[in-house]
């Protein structure tokens, strides 16, 4: 029997998922993983690049100073206030609202849940710039403390590390370079950038700003350093409407999990326990029901450890994708079994 559950990667690694289900010890299912994790973590960068630098490049920002939006380097604007001057006609004016705001609205909207329709939380673990923060400040508490959050009760084992005091003060700082970048950016995106960062520099930040970058830090930091799992979890709605979306899909990809290996669980890293839930930065058990894998956030990372774990004991990983049909069959054969 095989139970599903959600945790998995990109379109583009869906289609490889028969290389991660390969033969045992096969020299195509460890590197299939490891791809998959390079090329998440590239996309990951690229996009946390453009999210600090779409301001300065006027990519995407809204200036209070001149109540303008700037987008891919263009002043943009619904045309209202060329209607309200007399220089376009009330039909003119509701065509450009339809055409320039409407309508690209929509279809952002429809293509952002269509993906997370089929996918889930992709975006989350794919791209998102406050995950792969969290990813990051993981591994730093994890290096000072064997722990994944301040409030774990336990240590979370890891293959090869061991736990060193000396990363608490990089762990800290982390957290408040992090929340000060995070407030500075915002600040950014709705104040001239060049004018931010000359002021820093100079010493000239208004009251306001000053306050803001102030108390931006601390809230961030705090965050950072105490709650960014909480906030990924149930305090994100972009998030939330992801999972909402891919709930409602009962095609939607999923990882099925071979309930009639589950006794290889048990060995499968020992003495440490199950690979996989350990992997999870979300701290959730990939081989759950998808309806317990709310906040999944995509990243394949229980595939990765899953199958690195297996091929070394020479089996094949017990973690595999499944979609559409497939999806829908596991979901319905996990349901008969709940209500048996």
């Amino acid at each position: 029997m095989k139970t599903d559950c959600s945790s998995c990667a990109s379109a583009s690694g869906c289609s490889s998922s028969a290389a991660l289900s390969g033969a045992p010890g096969s020299a195509a299912a460890q590197p299939a993983t490891a791809t998959l994790q390079r090329r998440r973590r590239w996309f990951q960068l690229s996009f946390f690049a453009v999210f600090l630098l779409a301001p300065a490049l006027n990519l995407l920002r809204f200036d209070l100073t001149e109540t303008q939006l700037w987008q891919l380097g263009f002043r943009w604007s619904l045309g209202i206030e060329a209607f309200m001057h007399g220089q376009a006609s009330a039909l003119e004016t509701a065509w450009s609202i339809t055409w320039r705001g409407i309508f690209p609205a929509l279809t952002l909207v429809i293509a952002f849940l269509s993906v997370a329709y089929h996918f889930g939380r992709l975006y989350c673990g794919w791209l998102c710039p406050h995950f792969s923060l969290v990813e990051t400040l993981n591994d730093l508490l994890h290096r000072a403390s064997g722990k994944l959050s301040v409030w774990d009760k336990s240590p979370t084992p890891r293959p090869g590390r061991t736990t060193d005091k000396r990363w608490w003060p990089v762990f800290l700082v982390a957290c408040l370079v992090f929340g000060f970048l995070w407030a500075i950016t915002l600040l950014t995106y709705l104040l001239p950038p060049t004018m931010i960062w000359d002021s820093l520099l100079h010493g000239t930040l208004t009251p306001n700003q000053a306050r803001f970058l102030v108390v931006g830090t601390l809230v961030f930091t705090l965050e950072f350093t105490l709650a960014r799992h909480l906030f990924c979890r149930y305090g994100c709605a972009v998030g939330l409407f992801q999972s909402v979306a891919w709930m409602a899909n009962p095609k939607g990809m999923v990882v099925s999990f071979t309930r009639e290996r589950a006794r290889e669980c048990k060995t499968c890293d020992a003495p440490r326990g199950s690979a996989c839930d350990h992997a999870c930065p979300m701290r959730l058990n990939p081989r759950n029901i998808k309806r317990m894998m709310f906040a999944c956030v995509q990243c394949g990372q229980c595939l990765d450890a899953c199958d690195n774990t297996q091929t070394d004991q020479g089996r094949t990983a017990t973690l595999e994708w499944k979609v559409g049909l497939d999806a829908v069959r596991e979901t319905m054969r996990q349901r008969r079994e709940e209500q048996s």
